[in-house]
């Protein structure tokens, strides 16, 4: 794992959402996250599958957002879990062991060592700067990377109001993969910003 995650807006138009992610992943995005906290169960079923056929056509991973009914049933590459969603044991016992399983961390090293020995494939840290999209305290450090990084033998991910330009810095400090979401999606250029971030990872 690494590179720009990214991550889909509550955006309701499908095939907007499909060209702009299509967009996103040719300008160099690694991996998708599909979440859509206000979409109906028949909305998030048709965007799910038409992500899934656009991420398996273009061989990067999708990752399905809280919902493993949702994940089972279309058979997606893996599922992220927050803080009140389902256990990391509990997912990771329900969809095997080939499959992926991110979880949120936030700004508590405890919960990504709880995670790990739980069965997680990454772990995401964050809020470190503010989001357009989520609300919570910014309030985690950035030399938790480097804490996690000496003890979890995991790649790890930092989210929360990610730019090119305020990600370089945690990227530096050892950070695998940048989650965004509005600074791909409400770009103008959708492939350029997500470039922008992928050419953090070359350099």
């Amino acid at each position: 794992m690494k590179g720009l995650y990214l991550v889909t807006p509550d955006w309701d138009d499908t095939d907007k959402l499909i060209a702009a992610s299509e967009q996103a992943i040719a300008g160099g995005a690694s991996m998708l996250q599909y979440r859509h906290k206000t979409a109906s169960d028949a909305l998030r079923a048709e965007q799910a599958a038409a992500l899934l056929s656009l991420c398996r056509r273009l061989n990067i991973p999708l990752i399905i957002n809280d919902h493993l009914d949702l994940c089972d049933r279309i058979d997606a590459d893996g599922i992220h879990v927050g803080g009140t969603d389902a256990s990391v044991a509990e997912v990771r016992a329900n969809i095997g062991k080939a499959k992926i399983v991110g979880a949120s961390c936030y700004g508590d090293l405890q919960l990504a060592r709880d995670a790990a020995a739980a069965g997680a494939s990454y772990v995401a840290f964050g809020g470190f700067y503010p989001s357009r999209v989520k609300k919570y305290e910014v309030t985690t450090p950035p030399d938790i990377i480097t804490r996690a990084l000496s003890e979890i033998d995991l790649p790890l991910c930092v989210i929360g109001g990610m730019t090119p330009q305020n990600a370089r810095s945690l990227i530096e400090l050892g950070a695998h993969a940048v989650a965004a979401i509005s600074s791909v999606y409400a770009a103008a250029d959708h492939r350029s910003a997500a470039a922008e971030f992928a050419s953090l990872f070359r350099q």
